[in-house]
């Protein structure tokens, strides 16, 4: 069954605070509530969880790929169309390392720039419950649950002073 998503707007910090203690009181999970505000506040500054990531681990995955692929390529280059000129080697090393560096590189970058987008949960393909006022100050506390927990959220919402109360079946409701 599709969730249901549900926003309270709230002029001042402290209110939004009281609503995400309220939704936990409410037995609300932290993967459940989601804090929207235009203001950098400090991490868990409402009281929510912190979300980790991973982001470290692409340009390792990057790199180790774009090692792979440059070597296999001057391998498979030189082996297919070996070339021996004054009695040197046909796998010559300086120019494997060069190439092979350009793709560690490439690699770490490309991956880097995914990992971003990844981690970034980039591009957004549901849409969920937004308004505008929070880019004008407002603190959006954002829940989406079950539709049996539904109206526990809205009660859990109202009752820490909202200015308005959004959900997401609302006519007229901006969406992102």
């Amino acid at each position: 069954m599709a969730k249901r998503a549900a926003l309270g707007l709230y002029k001042d910090a402290l209110a939004a605070a009281t609503a995400v203690d309220n939704l936990k009181q409410n037995r609300f999970t932290d993967g459940e509530i989601d804090i929207l505000s235009g203001t950098p506040y400090p991490e868990g500054a409402f009281g929510e969880h912190h979300i980790g990531h991973k982001l470290f681990v692409f340009p390792f995955i990057g790199a180790a790929c774009g090692f792979s692929v440059g070597l296999l390529l001057t391998l498979g280059t030189q082996l297919s169309y070996p070339m021996v000129t004054g009695g040197k080697p046909i796998l010559s090393v300086p120019p494997m390392a060069i190439i092979m560096y350009e793709g560690t590189m490439l690699g770490a970058i490309l991956f880097t720039i995914l990992g971003i987008l990844f981690e970034s949960r980039l591009p957004r393909v549901r849409r969920s419950v937004y308004d505008g006022r929070i880019t004008e100050g407002y603190v959006g506390v954002r829940v989406e649950c079950e539709p049996q927990r539904f109206d526990a959220a809205l009660n859990a919402l109202r009752q820490a002073g909202a200015d308005d109360v959004k959900f997401d079946n609302q006519p007229g409701l901006a969406t992102t």
